[in-house]
């Protein structure tokens, strides 16, 4: 019985979505993943990224090219880009 429920239990496992990589998040991670000079942002939490987004969007934080970038994402697509970003605390820079 105990092999039986094991079996159905993995099966369960393997067949859950993973979290979905909303649109626009691959091209954080050109700049934004790894040990760069650039801050990281995974397992940050949401409302500091979607705050730091506004801020750039506005023009109220100096920046070189994130205010250009900022623009080009809409407030619910940069909320499910920083939602993402906060959950992926295993990968997150020690």
């Amino acid at each position: 019985m105990i092999p039986r429920l094991l079996l159905v239990a993995l099966w369960v496992l393997a067949a859950a979505p993973a979290a979905a990589q909303p649109s626009g998040a691959a091209s954080c991670s050109g700049c934004h993943a790894g040990a760069g000079p650039v801050p990281g942002l995974e397992g940050r939490p949401a409302a500091e990224i979607a705050a730091a987004m506004a801020a750039f969007r506005s023009g109220e934080r100096p920046a070189t090219v994130m205010d250009r970038i900022a623009k080009g994402f809409t407030d619910d697509e940069t909320r499910a880009i920083a939602e993402w970003l906060a959950g992926r605390q295993d990968h997150a820079r020690p």
